[in-house]
């Protein structure tokens, strides 16, 4: 099972910052016990949309400036602030932008936003492999993996494949 919480990404940004969107549907899972009667979206689905949509900033960013893969993986999180409840029926707009990007770390100051109003900001800490994703996987990598992702949620990847050349890896 793969915990995806975000539907779209609208622009990206290579190096700087990305904006996409997660739709909230009573249907999910967590709506159940948290809360009954008084359903609120838990602060660390928001944290966890929030490191997605940076994952796929810093994939991407890593990419196109060192040729390789990354897998970033959550590693701290700082100066988180709740500051409203978000509803189902809510669409987050999700912003990460990039304060530093290292060999084998970076750094990402998020917000999620609902009908304009700032619910959630916080600074998020990626570690990642310096030298890509070791290619010890059976079946698909983690990378084409994530590719097939960026294919069904970010509108743009077409074009951004185009302006490379064309490879998505697939080849």
């Amino acid at each position: 099972m793969r915990w995806l919480f975000l539907d779209r990404i609208d622009s990206v940004v290579l190096g700087e910052s990305i904006r996409g969107v997660k739709a909230v549907s009573l249907a999910e899972d967590y709506f159940a016990d948290h809360f009954p009667r008084f359903p609120v979206v838990p602060g660390v689905i928001v944290v966890e949309a929030l490191a997605q949509i940076s994952g796929k900033l810093i994939e991407l960013s890593v990419y196109e400036e060192r040729g390789f893969w990354p897998f970033p993986i959550l590693s701290m999180v700082n100066k988180a602030k709740f500051r409203r409840f978000i509803k189902p029926g809510s669409q987050i707009e999700l912003n990460a932008q990039v304060i530093s990007l290292r060999d084998e770390s970076a750094m990402m100051k998020v917000k999620a936003v609902v009908d304009g109003q700032t619910t959630t900001t916080a600074e998020l800490t990626f570690v990642f492999d310096p030298a890509g994703v070791a290619g010890a996987y059976a079946g698909d990598t983690v990378e084409q993996i994530e590719r097939d992702w960026l294919k069904q949620i970010w509108p743009g990847y077409d074009e951004y494949l185009a302006a490379r050349g064309g490879s998505d890896g697939d080849s």
